[in-house]
């Protein structure tokens, strides 16, 4: 294999890690707040809107019943509009931040849901606000349970960043399609199903460690 080859391979393996990385990120920051108020806002809870729970609720739904590839391409205009293109890493993380942003608000409602009501109730009858309920009581003891839903995150965004290289997104799906797949070259498709087998191996390995040490707090 030429060295241009492999430096390809390292460039590619770098712009998944760079769209994983700033999509998981902002995907986080906003999914987050979004999964909380989906589950305070329920009919019975500290925060009870029924009606914005309902618009809550069909504007997740919608997102994560649109599959990936036809979001891509779908919000080309709008991608061009933050991003100035519709091709390359940057333009790739605008679909795959959107993708990502309902998936993380269902895990972490799904996280919060395990919680037993109890607690919140024992905070609430010592005075607690639905600030201090939120931040002192729904969140440290959902912990795990984000972390996992987190990183199951980071792992779907990685096999979504392969996806994306089918319509010009970047990354080892772009290279495994380019320089495996139309020039008929199995070993840059291996190569690149290695790298992204490890890349998920790796994430995998670093949530679940991240999850015992939480439990262990």
């Amino acid at each position: 294999m030429s060295s241009a080859m492999i430096d390809l391979i390292l460039q590619a393996t770098l712009d998944t890690l760079y769209m994983v990385a700033v999509s998981g990120v902002i995907s986080a920051l906003l999914g987050m707040p979004l999964g909380v108020m989906l589950y305070v806002t329920r009919p019975r809870q500290i925060l009870a809107r029924p009606a914005l729970n309902q618009v809550l609720g069909m504007v997740t739904n919608i997102g994560r019943s649109i599959p990936f590839i036809i979001l891509m391409v779908a919000i080309i205009p709008f991608t061009r509009i933050i991003v100035g293109t519709s091709i390359g890493t940057n333009a790739a993380i605008v679909p795959l931040t959107l993708a990502a942003i309902p998936f993380v608000a269902r895990l972490v409602e799904g996280a919060l849901n395990e919680i037993p009501p109890g607690l919140v109730e024992a905070a609430q009858s010592m005075g607690a606000t639905p600030h201090q309920v939120i931040t002192k009581v729904l969140l440290p003891e959902a912990r795990g349970g984000i972390i996992t839903g987190l990183t199951i995150t980071v792992v779907t965004l990685v096999s979504y960043s392969a996806m994306a290289g089918a319509v010009g997104g970047g990354g080892l799906g772009d290279l495994g399609i380019r320089y495996g797949y139309n020039r008929f070259n199995p070993t840059i498709m291996l190569i690149t199903v290695a790298i992204l087998v490890v890349m998920v191996q790796g994430f995998q390995s670093l949530g679940d460690y991240l999850v015992r040490k939480s439990d262990r707090k």
